[in-house]
């Protein structure tokens, strides 16, 4: 049967290509994927303790069975050529992946309400520097299908778990200047107790499960930068 495989930030230069279709033996699970690749390319077989994998735009264990036509992702951790933009509206919420500047003040009338006594929105922003070593611009990308459907469950539960009327995550992809907005988090809420802790909430999750990359590019150099997954989500090394 065949297999649809795709990389993502650091693993796709460490194999050299974005993704292929490669045959896979009946009875063929994701393990069978990974273990063919860890065997080919020695970087990314010691990388499997920090490498989340995926079967159809959700996370996946290495026992998954596979199917012919099956998508199978190599995750590198998350950092919080992309496709086109994308959005999904449920419920009052918001979200999107974008390729332009984020307007946050848009994002905000977007989820307003007349119930809503506060409004709390986060934005992330490229900074200049890291640890001292100066960042001239920074690239962002995204298993997009996958990204979408994460930031529109991370954001359903948000809603659900907090008392809270509306959330909305847009995040950008592409080239980004020092000083742009990468990421927007917006929470409305009838009190601000509950908007302040679902939009910290809502970031943090974010940050270690929806799968996007950031690349620093230095006078120097460019480094993909490397975050952390969610704790609860499986490892390739398991």
């Amino acid at each position: 049967m065949r297999v649809r495989v795709v990389f993502f930030g650091v693993l796709k230069d460490l194999v050299g290509r974005p993704g292929e279709e490669i045959e896979v033996p009946a009875g063929g699970q994701v393990r069978t994927v990974f273990e063919r690749y860890a065997s080919q390319f020695p970087p990314l077989g010691a990388m499997a303790g920090s490498i989340v994998m995926a079967r159809n735009y959700e996370f996946s264990d290495l026992t998954a069975a596979l199917t012919d036509g099956d998508e199978v992702a190599f995750l590198p951790p998350v950092s919080g050529g992309s496709d086109g933009e994308c959005e999904v509206e449920d419920a009052g919420n918001y979200f999107a992946l974008v390729r332009h500047g984020i307007e946050t003040q848009r994002v905000v009338s977007r989820v307003l309400t007349g119930e809503a006594g506060a409004v709390v929105a986060f934005e992330g922003t490229a900074r200049n520097n890291t640890n001292g070593r100066r960042t001239r611009c920074l690239d962002y990308e995204c298993y997009q299908p996958m990204a979408i459907r994460t930031m529109a469950e991370i954001g359903r539960a948000i809603a659900t778990e907090f008392a809270v009327e509306r959330v909305a995550m847009v995040h950008r992809l592409g080239r980004l200047l020092i000083g742009e907005t990468s990421v927007a988090v917006v929470v409305t809420a009838a009190h601000r107790r509950p908007a302040f802790e679902a939009a910290l909430e809502g970031i943090n999750r974010l940050k270690k499960r929806v799968p996007i990359w950031k690349k620093e590019h230095f006078a120097d150099g460019e480094v993909w930068v490397e975050g952390e997954w969610d704790s609860g989500l499986a490892k390739a090394s398991r």
